[in-house]
């Protein structure tokens, strides 16, 4: 057990180094230990790679946010933590029977037949780029973010037209700043999602078809429907929006290594893989003990919050040798996509958008290079999905 408590979320002070203040819990050497969250209330923090993977399979962690102990870890939350979340909220067998509905639609062959596409989308947000009268650009919001839409705007049959607002609500979702701005843009995205799926119901002209055509034929409660496809939307550009960005910056920090991805294209795969385990923007798995669970030295109580820190774990010196080292050739296994029966359902395609992205930018753009200093560049708070505000590049 660490003396002082350990407070979480904290900001990195890097954009791709776990937060410093998470260096006791590190220094320790135990897998579980005990931290504080922001209301002074106790939580278990795990850091160890097996008691991760192991705990991610336990049914006696629940993932059900309509619990009323279920653990709420920033106070803009508290408004909409008890919502029901579909998918992602909920337990077997529940779960089950929803994700079964939409695997078809992200395996690693619907992911290769789209493959393509997404090359299109990449070179064609490239040309634009490169017929710039100034070879210079904010990377965030001319390419990184663009591509996720696109494709997942394609994949669901969403209006591209939209992405403005749906973008924008995302960001409120996601960083408030307060809890009605949170409130608020979880209600906009529901009205805007059941909003289109009447129009796709009555046949309107004009509209893209899509995956969320489908869903409207296989789930007969609008509410599951619309709370499924807002998930898959917002996820599904902002997650790879701020990895496409945040492994660019990397990259650019690691000249070495980059140059090492470029020399073998064979290798981007693997790259990614490792850039999925070095960022882990995905910091904190929360999830709420049903009965008591002896792991790591330690006795989890029913009743008990966890949170599952994807930076550290995903840099336990018991899974990796020289973890907090990125090294684009290791390519081994990680938990930034999660485990278990909630794993990351997008990977697939995910993979797919940041292996044509990253290969292709930095194969078109040469001479790619950050137009200000590192330590001027913003990057987002550590309360939500890790990542970059901008990132001005030049060539």
């Amino acid at each position: 057990m660490t003396e002082t408590p350990v407070v979480f979320p904290q900001n990195r002070s890097c954009p791709y180094a776990p937060p410093p203040g998470y260096d006791p819990v590190r220094a320790t050497g135990q897998p579980v230990t005990r931290i504080e969250i922001y209301d002074g209330s106790k939580v278990w923090m795990v850091s160890g790679y097996a008691e991760a993977r192991a705990l991610l399979t336990d049914q006696r962690l629940s993932s059900n946010r309509e619990r009323p102990e279920f653990p709420v870890f920033q106070r803009r939350l508290e408004g909409v933590e008890r919502r029901r979340v579909q998918l992602l909220g909920v337990d077997d067998p529940e779960h089950n029977v929803q994700r079964r509905k939409l695997i078809p639609s992200f395996t690693m062959k619907r992911t290769a037949e789209l493959r393509p596409a997404i090359q299109e989308t990449v070179d064609r947000l490239l040309d634009a780029l490169e017929a710039q009268p100034e070879p210079t650009a904010d990377l965030v919001s001319t390419f990184a973010l663009p591509v996720p839409s696109m494709v997942i705007c394609a994949l669901l049959g969403v209006p591209y037209e939209d992405h403005e607002f749906f973008e924008g609500q995302t960001r409120k979702l996601l960083r408030g700043p307060e809890a009605k701005d949170v409130e608020a843009a979880r209600d906009a995205v529901d009205a805007y999602i059941g909003d289109l799926v009447e129009r796709k119901r009555a046949r309107e002209k004009g509209l893209p078809v899509g995956l969320l055509d489908d869903m409207i034929e296989v789930f007969d409660d609008k509410a599951e429907l619309v709370s499924l496809a807002g998930i898959l939307l917002l996820a599904g550009h902002e997650t790879t929006a701020n990895m496409i960005s945040l492994s660019t910056y990397t990259l650019l920090e690691h000249p070495e290594q980059l140059a090492r991805f470029r020399n073998n294209p064979a290798g981007v795969p693997a790259a990614c893989e490792e850039l999925m385990r070095y960022l882990s923007i995905a910091d904190g798995m929360t999830r709420l003990a049903t009965e008591d669970i002896e792991i790591g030295g330690v006795t989890i109580r029913a009743g008990d919050a966890v949170v599952l820190a994807t930076s550290l774990i995903n840099r336990d010196p018991e899974m990796y040798e020289t973890p907090d080292e990125l090294d684009v050739a290791r390519g081994e296994r990680h938990l930034a996509f999660g485990f278990g029966i909630h794993q990351c359902l997008g990977q697939n395609l995910a993979r797919a958008e940041m292996e044509i992205a990253l290969s292709s930018l930095f194969t078109r753009l040469p001479g790619l290079r950050l137009a200000v200093p590192a330590a001027e560049i913003p990057c987002k708070p550590g309360d939500t999905i890790q990542g970059l505000i901008e990132l001005p590049v030049a060539w």
